[in-house]
Parts: C-alpha cells; structure tokens; sequence
C-alpha cells in the first residue's frame, strides 16, 4: 500500500468513527419519533381510544339501565311486603302454571 491510500483509509476509519455514534442515535431517535406518532399508543390512536370510549360509555349507560331495572325488581320482593303482582308473575313463572283460559306469550 502507499502511503496515500493508507492515509486515504484512516481518515475514512477516523470520520466513520466520528459519525457512528451520532448517526446511531439519530436512528434510534426517528424511531421513537415515528413510534409516538403512528404507534399503537401514538397520537394517531387518540380518535380510536375516542370511539372506544363512546362506545363503552354507551355500554355503561345500558348496563346502568339494566341495573335500576333489576333494582326496583329487588325492592318489590322485598321480604317484609312483597308486590302480590310481583309473587304471582314470579311464581307462575317458575312453577309453569297457568290457567286454561289464559294465554302465555313469551317476550324472548
């Protein structure tokens, strides 16, 4: 080799030495960058968590609804003073009786 490729050489090896770190982290820098942009938690996620929240808030509201229903059942068979319409609805329920001039039609 002659000397001037052997300088040639070494200030390459000396600027890629150089620059690799930075170049390094640069690279890792974008990548975090683009992941908090387009990642799964990123900024271009927040109109999915929106719609997920409506969603589950529509949920709630349904489940809540369904809740004082089965409350207000619990408070009319209340031990102390049952809804007669209540135990009698109940018991021809559980005990399929009916009478032979009524007619039963099933909500589900």
């Amino acid at each position: 080799m002659t000397r001037r490729s052997q300088t040639r050489q070494t200030t390459f090896q000396t600027v890629f030495r150089r620059a690799a770190f930075p170049a390094l982290a640069l690279g890792v820098m974008t990548f975090f960058g683009i992941y908090a942009v387009v990642g799964s938690n990123g900024a271009l996620a927040y109109g999915d968590y929106q719609r997920a929240l409506k969603k589950r808030e529509a949920d709630l509201a349904m489940l809540k609804q369904h809740q004082a229903v089965l409350a207000n059942r619990v408070q009319l068979l209340d031990p102390t003073k049952v809804d007669p319409d209540m135990a009698d609805e109940l018991t021809r329920r559980q005990l399929n009786v009916v009478n032979p001039n009524e007619v039963v039609v099933p909500l589900k």
